[in-house]
């Protein structure tokens, strides 16, 4: 059986039984701990090695971009980005959707190679979901992905779609960007989504957060160094405490219901969680979901990990909650 996360309505998480991590858990960490992690403890973060990072990922992982014989794709064009329309199965509802915004620290991956865990938010939505890829360093600036986004919800917006009937979602940096988009949402007096979604949200660059060290040698995925080094990349000539920067640290009142996911030992763990407690401390309606032993935005593996598999009934029940209220 999965393991089980913690859960909170209220961002004080209580514990679920504890049962033990799946077998294909145990080796996919273990996996990752001798190949992804020792590599990210040695890499250093600059324009060169971002750009070499992208086009690695973008060849090892091209079985990423395969998609199942039910789900649709098709081509989402815009002014300086593009992207694509999924749709998992028939019997969508097409007068609603989710708007998904990809991770990748701001500087690789792509809506593509996120299908497997888009198409499943497809399903688990009841609806299809627009995939952007907003413009990333290091050729582009962060804030750019911020209008990026806006447009693709304005986009959104003109085609009709109420924004009751709209989800907004991201993982890591896709996170970051989900919590900054909707900040800028609110601020530009535009109508806010029905509820937005972060699986591992990166939330604060200044660094503060107590799990780069506590989970220093736990994460068998990231370096603390290493995301740090890519904080600061990113942070340079700004103040790390701009909301624009750190979402965490930017004014989460009026903002719609969040879902955010991450596992006990991450070292963005603690990104998360304090995310959750300051948008409830702001009077927003919020379920923290931490779950143990997981890796970084395990919702991408759902194809071999059980507890992926798992939470996308969680988030099914999460849109379903929220919908309903």
């Amino acid at each position: 059986m999965p393991s089980a996360p913690e859960v909170s309505h209220a961002a004080t998480a209580h514990v679920r039984p504890p049962y033990p991590l799946s077998w294909q858990a145990r080796a996919f960490n273990v996996a990752l701990m001798m190949t992804i992690k020792p590599v990210l403890e040695l890499a250093p973060i600059n324009p060169t090695t971002m750009r070499l990072g992208d086009r690695i990922y973008a060849l090892a992982g091209g079985f990423l971009r395969q998609l199942p014989s039910f789900v649709r794709s098709e081509p989402a064009r815009f002014a300086n980005f593009n992207g694509e329309w999924l749709r998992a199965g028939n019997g969508l509802r097409e007068d609603k959707v989710m708007l998904y915004l990809h991770g990748g620290g701001y500087f690789f991956s792509s809506a593509e190679a996120h299908r497997p865990l888009t198409w499943r938010l497809s399903r688990a939505a009841k609806r299809p979901v627009l995939a952007i890829n907003y413009r990333q360093g290091p050729n582009h600036h962060i804030d750019l992905a911020r209008e990026d986004a806006l447009e693709a919800y304005q986009h959104l917006l003109d085609r009709g779609y109420p924004a009751e009937h709209i989800l907004i979602g991201g993982d890591s940096a896709g996170g970051h960007l989900t919590l900054v988009t909707l900040q800028a949402i609110r601020d530009a007096g535009l109508p806010l989504p029905r509820a937005g979604l972060c699986f591992s949200p990166w939330t604060d660059l200044s660094c503060e957060s107590g799990s780069y060290e506590s989970n220093r040698t736990r994460d068998p995925m990231f370096a603390s160094r290493a995301v740090a080094a890519l904080s600061g990349y990113f942070a340079t000539g700004r103040d790390p405490f701009h909301p624009h920067v750190s979402p965490l640290h930017g004014d989460f009142t009026g903002l719609p219901p969040l879902l955010l996911t991450a596992g006990s030992t991450e070292v963005l763990r603690d990104d998360s969680r304090r995310a959750a407690q300051k948008a409830v401390e702001q009077g927003v309606q919020v379920v923290y979901e931490e779950w143990r032993g997981m890796p970084h935005v395990f919702q991408l593996f759902a194809f071999w990990l059980p507890e992926a598999r798992a939470a996308y009934r969680h988030i099914s029940r999460f849109i379903h909650t929220v919908e309903r209220d």
